[in-house]
């Protein structure tokens, strides 16, 4: 049995949980997320908690249990806290600001790269060297925070570009100069 796929998932108070076939929609606080799972996964309510199950013990259902679990809790999640991923800027006149519904990035290039807030996620830029990306859907925020990431990745030498906070950019040595004879 699958040790993610065998825990229950809690529904707090507030939150709609409306199983229709194969399409789960969870309504909550943070907005409405609707998944579409695989039509073998069993999935039952009891009072507050949401429990999935498999038809048998094949190699996919195994890997489909905990998934459709991780999916479902996710989405819970999502409704009642949402998601957030920060990015910092590192570099000399690299920086981020916000203009109205468009995050806008000076990152070195001849241009500044503009990026259009799409539905469903919220920028907030605190700093000219911070961004935090948030939102109920935790797939659309991580593809989101990638795509800025993207734009300017580190550098492993200076450091330079856009990371992840909780990010470790593994530095190398720069060139060792010509030895004298």
């Amino acid at each position: 049995m699958s040790r993610i796929g065998r825990m229950p998932i809690i529904v707090p108070a507030g939150v709609d949980v409306k199983i229709e076939g194969t399409l789960v929609t969870v309504k909550g606080p943070k907005g409405t997320l609707t998944q579409e799972i695989h039509p073998d996964m069993i999935i039952e309510r009891e009072g507050a908690e949401l429990l999935v199950k498999r038809p048998s013990e094949q190699k996919e259902h195994k890997a489909l249990h905990g998934l459709t679990r991780s999916l479902l809790n996710n989405m819970v999640i999502g409704v009642t806290e949402g998601f957030k991923k920060e990015l910092e800027i590192n570099g000399v006149g690299y920086r981020a600001q916000k203009q109205g519904k468009k995050l806008v990035l000076n990152l070195g290039y001849s241009h500044p790269v503009e990026m259009e807030e799409i539905d469903g996620i919220t920028i907030d830029v605190p700093d000219q060297n911070k961004i935090i990306i948030s939102g109920p859907d935790k797939q659309v925020v991580g593809a989101f925070a990638a795509n800025v990431r993207e734009k300017r990745p580190p550098e492993p030498y200076k450091g330079k570009g856009i990371k992840y906070v909780e990010e470790h950019i593994r530095r190398k040595e720069g060139k060792a100069g010509k030895a004298k004879k």
